[in-house]
């Protein structure tokens, strides 16, 4: 996107948390994270908060719940502001990151609300999608449907969870597997 300010808007917050605790060298090191929350949600939830507590840059705006276009202008703002390494977007937040001119950076998607948000409908190889098959806001038959026109290995969707949430131990831990995996691979 091009012709964006380099300013937020007026009025306009951000939630940033700061690494909680220092990373072991080589194996967890320090990551920036743009993390996308959903539609009613609010900057500094459980999700990014974990990523926080495990040693990780977050960068969580807070994103406008009735209009799409604005939140995902202010999305780019961040991007293009952060280069982040990683982008985490949970339900609409996962249709905003879809929808993200974001390069090569890999994507973690949460429950994303993708049919029901934006314009994109395929993501690029280095995605990762979380879904609990037991959530009911979200179909867990977008997330397999967007594996196959993403032309994705199976193996891109873990199956996570109880809930839309994916607040619990276990989809935390596997957030943050996948968020890690990328910056592993690439450190080789």
């Amino acid at each position: 996107m091009t012709g964006l300010p380099d300013k937020a808007p007026q009025g306009f917050s951000r939630w940033r948390a700061r690494t909680a605790r220092a990373t072991a060298a080589g194996y967890n090191d320090s990551m920036k994270v743009l993390f996308l929350h959903g539609w009613q949600s609010v900057p500094g939830g459980v999700k990014p908060s974990y990523l926080a507590q495990h040693g990780h840059e977050v960068i969580n705006p807070k994103l406008p719940d009735e209009d799409f276009e604005e939140a995902l202008r202010i999305a780019q703002v961040e991007f293009d502001r952060h280069r982040p390494d990683v982008v985490v977007g949970s339900s609409r937040g996962g249709a905003l990151a879809m929808n993200l001119d974001s390069g090569d950076t890999p994507l973690v998607l949460l429950c994303a609300a993708w049919k029901k948000h934006g314009t994109a409908r395929t993501v690029k190889k280095n995605t990762t999608i979380l879904h609990s098959p037991a959530e009911d806001v979200v179909p867990f038959a977008d997330s397999e449907k967007l594996v196959r026109t993403s032309g994705l290995p199976a193996s891109a969707l873990v199956e996570v969870g109880g809930d839309h949430r994916l607040a619990d131990p276990e989809p935390l831990a596997a957030m943050l597997r996948a968020c890690e995996r990328p910056a592993a691979a690439r450190r080789g």
